[in-house]
């Protein structure tokens, strides 16, 4: 009996069929994986449909398998968003979905025809892993295997950070998330900071985001998120079709008990938004909404004891006074009183020290790591 060869080829995602490989390889690479959660396949399809997604109107992406002795062994995706490269002045490129069979050799494979991709189109540096873009999914799991991952955070082989950094690669900056539950979170203190803020700002005042008039709120987030954001790492501002596009996604699963922007006398400077974690669900409806996971979301989404700290910003004249803090603090509130177990709180950049300061404060251990990687061309 012959045995087939040990080789490996890449093929360029061109067709339906091969793009609908490339978006159900995870969930084969995975099957074994305890703690993986398998995304909703229609969020994935829109993820990559360049026709609907705002993203791709100012970038490009470029889809590649991978084979090994003729069975599906991985996939990555070359990425130029070209709004990162002007606001950054740069050349840069990136990498995004990347799964891989814990094999050297595909992964090299893999790397180099998404790397010559971003090449031949002038790209300098490569920067991943983004999926697509730098609001999506970003990072490479390197600690924390034995949890689940909250919502709309990635999970990753164990062996993945050597197989990148096997390519070339080295670590650009580590992601962190912590985590603030009922056991460790210090009420007192969080309290004692709320007292402190409101005498030092008395027209402080802290208030749920209306969903009835969610495009308003959406104004609100957009221009505070892209003047906090706008010094930190990676950063690149985000257009109002995007935030559009993410509301009318968010607007389903938020919970305006734990969406707040912070006002003083009436002018909004920070806002904060955390979500349920609707992975407790997803965990067991292998992708698929229709046609009995949506009955599974309504029958469980009452027994959701977790949410995640999705996204948060204060103005940057702002920054420093507590704000965030008083944020924090009544998304937990909320969730204590209403038998929510935990929060996670992330990402955090590694060397966003106040950030890291305040989440420790209000009691948060830190509890998984996600890595960016880089290599210039």
């Amino acid at each position: 009996m012959s045995q087939k060869p040990k080789t490996d080829s890449v093929t360029v995602v061109t067709e339906k069929k091969e793009k609908k490989e490339f978006i159900k390889f995870p969930y084969s690479h995975y099957s074994d994986d305890a703690y993986w959660v398998p995304p909703l396949l229609m969020e994935q399809k829109k993820l990559l449909d360049t026709e609907k997604n705002p993203f791709y109107k100012d970038a490009e992406i470029a889809l590649f398998l991978a084979n090994h002795q003729d069975e599906p062994a991985g996939r990555i995706a070359a990425i130029i968003d070209h709004r990162y490269n002007k606001h950054h002045n740069s050349k840069t490129g990136f990498f995004g979905f990347f799964e891989c069979i814990d094999r050297q050799s595909t992964a090299n494979l893999l790397f180099k025809v998404a790397e010559d991709w971003l090449r031949d189109r002038g790209m300098q540096n490569v920067l991943g892993p983004s999926n697509p873009g730098m609001m999506d999914e970003i990072g490479v799991l390197v600690d924390g295997f034995d949890k689940y991952p909250a919502i709309l955070m990635p999970y990753s082989k164990k062996y993945y950070d050597e197989l990148i950094k096997g390519t070339g690669f080295k670590k650009e900056i580590d992601l962190l998330t912590f985590d603030v539950n009922q056991k460790n979170v210090n009420r007192e203190r969080i309290n004692r900071a709320m007292d402190i803020v409101k005498k030092r700002i008395p027209g402080i005042k802290i208030r749920k985001i209306r969903l009835k008039k969610i495009q308003e709120e959406i104004k609100i987030v957009e221009k505070i998120y892209n003047a906090a954001w706008n010094k930190n790492w990676g950063f690149i501002p985000l257009s109002e079709a995007e935030f559009e596009y993410l509301a009318k996604d968010l607007k389903t699963i938020l919970d305006d008990n734990f969406a707040h922007i912070a006002e003083i006398d009436g002018e909004p400077v920070g806002f904060s938004i955390a979500l349920p974690d609707y992975n407790q669900i997803f965990k067991d409806m292998n992708g698929r909404l229709f046609p009995f996971g949506i009955f599974k979301i309504l029958l469980k989404r009452k027994k959701i004891n977790k949410i995640r700290t999705a996204l948060m910003g204060v103005l940057p004249e702002h920054q420093g006074k507590g704000i965030d803090a008083l944020l924090h603090r009544e998304t937990i509130e909320y969730g204590l009183e209403n038998n929510y177990y935990s929060s996670e709180i992330g990402w955090i950049l590694e060397n966003n020290t106040e950030m890291k300061r305040v989440a420790e404060k209000i009691g948060g251990e830190q509890d998984k790591t996600y890595r960016m990687y880089s290599k210039k061309l």
